[in-house]
């Protein structure tokens, strides 16, 4: 097909702002599904994706769409994830297209995920469509977010459109505008093949199938490509596109979005931003710098019965062939048994996995406390990247210690300034800038939109920081984070121990001043949770060999004198001695069983 005809785009926005329902009118006003066969979120095939609202995956499809100049437009489009977790594929993927349709939420107007997503947009220099969703619902105020958007993007009020998805209002005059506003691709079909991977998942029949962005050269069912960025060969089993259902093609020219099938066994194999070319007298530079995605927290996934090993294991190989992201490695704990140490993109993502393991595998599961990489130079100058907590060596031995550190930006209305801001402070953030977006409703009731913008370590986002975010400003504050680097800190190792057992499930790495009020918090919330034995069991937190929290769960008590009616006292002395000396001996082999409550529990700490 001519290149002048071709529009490859995709949707930006915050989460749930109506990426998914935007595509659906789309794929239904240019017919790519009938209207008896479309569905809410049709590309968001997962059952958490559609229960949550949310798109984990990214999604590509090929729309054909008669324009009123009467010509036959291609547009391709790719629907992105929302949620911050996933921003290294948002970007993969912006890097595939040459426009993108902005859309903002006009019941909640611009919120921090829209700003990083448009930067991002900005950044690969996209011709950007400003849309705003939503209009039809009786809390949208229009108005002024189309005044932020002017103050806060640039964009002029007339270039905004207004619309709603689920209705179809606005969304033909869209299509119009992605004809009009966003260029063509330029590739040329004489040079040597170039295309980038911007998501693949696996298939049992073909493997890996990679969608893909051909910028220049073409593919043919047979050719023999490599990946640039892995090193990896392979020969192509079949080339298609999507509608929304893979549809085999004879080949993908300069321009199109598809999909190759590779044969290769895993997505690891053929990551998110590769470069492909052929085998043979093919390019010599990358699309992009190709960057891995890395994983940011680390958590521990037992099985809760230790028989199911082996099938947890089978299904972390299994999910892990569709999830180039997540990375794991067997793990020993004396506590929970075998199981494994995770890497993962994020608290979203962990989220995820650990749910997708549960439905789809019948699995229960035991997930420890995640945790972040730290950088640690011992003493004789030894380097050492520490993810498990019970893998910290003594202070004495530690030299330099290094954690990684995030950039934070938070929009919320200025009535809240003061409680978020003692929440950063709390978790240990930096202040940085604050800019002030306008007003946020028509009343002024909760004042002017500001963002705040903050430098702290990541592991003080692992706990409660979200939710705590949400709570003080009653739900209408958003969230985005970024990676900055690593810093030095000062951290100490706190264990919990079980009736003088170290359970390594539940270790931390803290700093020294909060030692005592985390220590103090665990051991009271696992009273709750552990149940009674017939013999005390002492819980204690401690740094080293110094305890410093402690509580005791009292042991249950058999009425060894239920059946002593009257007689002598020396009788029941005697059998309150016998039960004593069988408690003592009970606690000093006694096993005391965790239940998996009692995990969930300490990972939801300082929730309420």
């Amino acid at each position: 097909m001519d290149q002048s005809l071709i529009r490859n785009f995709c949707i930006i926005a915050h989460i749930d702002h109506g990426k998914s329902t935007l595509a659906d009118r789309l794929m239904e006003l240019t017919g790519a599904v009938r209207s008896d066969e479309i569905s809410e979120q049709m590309l968001d095939s997962m059952d958490l994706e559609r229960e949550r609202g949310i798109t984990i995956k990214a999604k590509a499809i090929r729309l054909n769409y008669k324009a009123k100049d009467g010509k036959i437009y291609r547009l391709n489009l790719i629907d992105t994830p929302g949620h911050v977790d996933f921003s290294y594929e948002v970007s993969r993927t912006l890097a595939a297209c040459e426009g993108a349709v902005l859309v903002i939420d006009a019941t909640q107007g611009i919120q921090a995920q829209t700003l990083s997503n448009v930067y991002i947009a900005m950044d690969h220099n996209l011709e950007i469509i400003p849309a705003m969703n939503k209009i039809d619902l009786q809390g949208s105020e229009p108005e002024r977010v189309l005044q932020e958007i002017s103050a806060v993007l640039g964009f002029k009020k007339e270039e905004v459109l207004l619309m709603s998805a689920k209705t179809g209002v606005g969304v033909p005059e869209l299509l119009e505008q992605i004809v009009q506003r966003i260029p063509p691709p330029q590739g040329d079909n004489a040079l040597p093949l170039r295309a980038l991977i911007f998501d693949s998942h696996y298939d049992v029949y073909k493997g890996v199938i990679a969608h893909i962005r051909v910028v220049d050269g073409s593919i043919t069912k047979g050719t023999r490509l490599h990946l640039m960025g892995s090193g990896t060969d392979m020969e192509i089993l079949e080339t298609g596109y999507f509608v929304p259902k893979p549809y085999p093609a004879s080949e993908l020219s300069a321009g199109d979005v598809g999909y190759i099938a590779t044969g290769l066994k895993s997505v690891g194999e053929c990551r998110v931003g590769d470069t492909i070319t052929t085998v043979a007298n093919g390019a010599t530079e990358l699309l992009l710098g190709y960057d891995p995605p890395k994983p940011m927290i680390f958590a521990g996934i037992y099985p809760t019965q230790p028989e199911d090993y082996l099938e947890l294991r089978e299904a972390i190989e299994k999910l892990s062939l569709n999830d180039a992201s997540l990375t794991f490695e067997p793990e020993f704990s004396p506590i929970l048994g075998n199981g494994f140490r995770c890497g993962l993109l994020g608290l979203l993502h962990l989220d995820i996995v650990c749910e997708r393991l549960e439905r789809e595998f019948s699995l229960s599961l035991v997930v420890t406390v995640p945790g972040v990489k730290y950088l640690v130079t011992k003493t004789n100058g030894q380097k050492i990247t520490v993810i498990n907590p019970a893998e910290l060596p003594e202070p004495s031995g530690i030299a330099i210690m290094e954690e990684p550190w995030v950039k934070i930006s938070i929009i919320t209305p200025s009535l809240f300034i003061g409680a978020l801001m003692d929440l950063t402070r709390e978790s240990e953030g930096i202040y940085k800038h604050t800019e002030y977006m306008g007003q946020f409703t028509t009343g002024g009731e909760l004042g002017q939109r500001v963002r705040l913008e903050y430098e702290m370590p990541l592991r003080s986002m692992l706990a409660t920081f979200y939710d705590q975010l949400k709570s003080r400003s009653r739900g209408y504050a958003s969230l985005d984070h970024e990676f900055i680097g690593y810093r030095e800190t000062k951290l100490i190792k706190l264990e919990i121990l079980v009736n003088g057992v170290t359970v390594d499930a539940f270790s931390r790495i803290v700093p020294p001043d909060k030692a005592h009020d985390i220590g103090k918090a665990m051991v009271v919330r696992l009273k709750k949770s552990i149940p009674r034995q017939l013999f005390q069991v002492p819980l204690q937190a401690a740094i080293g060999g110094h305890v410093v929290a402690r509580e005791d769960i009292s042991a249950k008590r058999k009425d060894v004198l239920a059946k002593c009616y009257g007689g002598d006292i020396t009788r029941k002395r005697k059998l309150l001695e016998q039960q004593k000396e069988g408690k003592k001996k009970m606690k000093s082999i006694g096993k005391v069983e965790i239940p998996k409550e009692a995990f969930l529990d300490v990972l939801k700490l300082n929730q309420e």
